[in-house]
């Protein structure tokens, strides 16, 4: 059984599926790689170093391809890369479905199995899988550090002959996986934090790591059984925005985190909430790809309105693709081993797996 990947569109996505550590992890399985020559070489990774490992190297993306029985990939294919997919090759990587439902259409009609692995269930045995989870710590964590860059001042206070500097007020929105981090790294830089979510059991998390809760007092359960953040009511968005008008001229930089699975972002700091902010303010829209939460925000711009920086970013995994790819490929490594059966050298897919069932695309 032989595993492959091809390089991606690195213009797009400078991550890739397999690193050295993961191809050492997968022969280790007893499954043969194939990979498509100047694989990682953009990482600092070269041809040799997997040769080493036993790593099978094609001229072309479709020889890696028409030779590989599982195939591992970031993003969705290209319609040139869908053209070679062949019968019942099984597909991996994060393919966002609402986004490519006509492209897994078209792949699917191939009778190829495909799996995404943002579908994974939030479960135990699920957690060292979970690209989400993973690839959202890291951009929090980048988030702040970009946030700052555009600020231009100083983070956390500091006493001088000269005066005192005051330490930034950071705001996030959206505690999940990627607004927590966005806190811990905040305070570890010396800003003062708050954030808020629609989530009531959020408020221990954030306080644990220093920051201070926002809350809306709130009849309804806003949070969905997986753990997911719940579209909110109306009665709830004005609360919200009433609780957002004094924050947002307290703070210095927002980060906004906030998704909900499936579904467009949701619209929470409207045009007057970002003209509230003072000039040299930041706000930072990890969820622009989805709409964003912020408005004026738009993916891969920077827009300044009244002195407000509105920063949106397509791809932030691109700003750190080596920490990110080792990350996913593990993600990955976690996935091929629960899918593969070392007594029946097979892919069994097990449709009693929960695992298996729910990042299935079906028809």
């Amino acid at each position: 059984m032989t595993v492959g990947s091809i390089k991606e569109n690195i213009k797009i996505e400078r991550r890739v599926a397999i690193t050295l550590e993961s191809a050492k992890n997968i022969i280790a399985l007893g499954l043969n790689i194939n990979l498509e020559k100047d694989y990682a070489t953009h990482l600092g990774i070269s041809d040799k170093q997997f040769e080493a490992l036993g790593v099978k190297f094609y001229d072309s993306s479709s020889k890696v391809i028409n030779n590989s029985k599982l195939l591992l990939k970031v993003d969705c294919p290209s319609d040139e890369e869908i053209k070679f997919l062949k019968e019942k090759t099984i597909l991996v990587g994060i393919f966002n479905p609402a986004k490519n439902e006509n492209k897994l259409k078209e792949i699917l009609k191939k009778n190829i199995n495909i799996f995404s692995l943002e579908l994974l269930p939030r479960i135990s045995r699920a957690q060292s899988m979970d690209v989400l989870s993973s690839q959202s710590n890291l951009a929090g964590y980048r988030s702040v550090i970009e946030s700052i860059y555009e600020f231009e001042k100083a983070v956390p206070m500091m006493m001088t002959a000269a005066g005192t500097v005051p330490a930034a007020k950071v705001l996030v929105i959206g505690a999940g996986v990627a607004g927590l981090q966005a806190i811990a790294t905040a305070k570890r830089l010396g800003a003062i934090v708050s954030a808020t979510d629609v989530r009531a059991a959020s408020k221990e998390q954030v306080e644990s790591l220093g920051g201070k809760f926002l809350t809306v007092e709130q009849d309804e359960n806003l949070e969905t059984t997986g753990g997911y953040a719940k579209e909110a009511s109306e009665e709830f968005k004005k609360k919200q925005t009433d609780l957002l008008k004094e924050a947002m001229k307290k703070n210095d930089i927002v980060i906004c985190t906030a998704l909900i699975p499936g579904r467009p972002a949701p619209r929470i700091l409207s045009e007057d909430l970002v003209k509230l902010m003072k000039p040299g303010s930041v706000i930072y829209d990890l969820a622009v790809e989805q709409g964003g939460n912020a408005a004026y925000s738009e993916i891969d711009k920077i827009n300044i309105v009244e002195g407000i920086k509105i920063v949106g970013i397509k791809n932030l995994m691109n700003k750190l693709p080596l920490t990110a790819s080792n990350l996913y490929a593990k993600n990955l490594f976690s996935f091929i081993r629960n899918l593969y059966s070392k007594e029946k050298k097979d892919f069994i897919i097990n449709l009693e797996d929960e695992i298996i069932l729910k990042t299935l695309i079906k028809e």
